[in-house]
């Protein structure tokens, strides 16, 4: 194969989510000293060294990224072998410490999760940590959303299926009259913050779905375009496999950041064995391909091939 060739592949070996480490062992494991040299010259992922002129670097952004690709399939492995309690604890205390954008996982950890499943998570974070979710929610929390994730992580859920009807189409108009009378302050709502972080997942459902009998829309849809917080509660809560959908489908672009990409270890790993079924049939409904397909496509090596292994348990 020609130098050029070689860069080729080794480009396409590097390029998706996950890297190809079949190629790069068989293309870079063969070069001589020389060979090296000369691809250096001729690949994207080199530059001069800018004072020198003596010799060609990696790239920085490059060698950034390559850390972050080559360590998914050990990052996912590592989530799939701990216990699912601890997994959660561990994924909640990073994205405290990584901050606001990280909060949605939050979310979806306190909101996905059965009640026993998320006790599980604050008895395994009080044993990891010596400190409550709780408190470290709010503790480090200190913008508006503290309130309402405080009280979703200390959440513990009727889990059973009897919903009042009454009860949920009146809960629905609270919620649309504090949308009209809230504005861009709904999240300090004590009505909209009692009803989604303690009514049961089946009254939530039947309290959405009356909220569009009665004002012709989805809820989400009368919902500022930038309260993430708010619409991933919504969309969890509500619609869990829509929910997870739309979250791997913006994980599986390449271009999109780092937040967003690891979503889709994060959301295979722990849903695998939970609903990735509901999850799969969702997401050809939405996006007209399966998600193994998708994935088969944008993903890389020996992470895709984890990846798909645990997609197939759900079917």
């Amino acid at each position: 194969m020609a130098l050029i060739e070689e860069c080729e592949a080794l480009t396409k070996a590097f390029s998706g989510i996950g890297v190809d480490e079949k190629s790069i062992i068989s293309i870079a494991g063969k070069w001589n000293p020389v060979q090296t040299d000369s691809f250096r010259k001729g690949c994207e992922f080199f530059a001069d060294d800018g004072h020198y002129h003596a010799f060609e670097k990696w790239d920085n952004d490059y060698v950034k990224l390559l850390e972050l690709e080559f360590s998914r399939l050990r990052e996912a492995v590592l989530l799939w072998t701990m216990h699912p309690w601890e997994r959660d604890a561990r994924m909640i205390k990073e994205s405290l410490i990584k901050g606001p954008k990280w909060y949605g996982v939050i979310i979806e950890i306190a909101c996905t999760r059965s009640s026993e499943e998320l006790l599980g998570a604050r008895k395994a974070y009080h044993s990891l940590f010596d400190r409550s979710i709780e408190e470290d929610v709010a503790h480090r929390v200190t913008d508006v959303n503290r309130n309402l994730l405080v009280a979703l992580v200390s959440s513990y859920r009727y889990q059973g299926p009897k919903v009042h009807a009454e009860t949920a189409k009146a809960e629905a108009k609270i919620l649309a009259n504090a949308i009209k009378s809230s504005g861009n302050e709904l999240e300090k709502n004590a009505e909209v913050l009692r009803i989604l972080t303690t009514r049961s997942k089946a009254s939530l459902q039947a309290i959405f779905k009356h909220y569009k009998e009665l004002y012709g829309k989805n809820i989400e849809e009368d919902l500022n375009q930038d309260d993430l917080i708010l619409r991933d509660t919504i969309g969890s809560l509500g619609y869990p496999h829509i929910y997870f959908s739309k979250v791997l489908d913006k994980a599986l672009n390449v271009k999109a950041d780092e937040y967003t990409k690891d979503a889709l270890t994060r959301v295979v790993v722990t849903r695998a064995d939970i609903d990735m079924k509901g999850i799969n049939e969702e997401y050809q409904k939405l996006y007209g391909i399966s998600l193994s397909q998708k994935i088969e496509e944008i993903t890389r090596g020996s992470y895709k091939e984890f990846l798909l292994t645990l997609v197939a348990r759900g079917n």
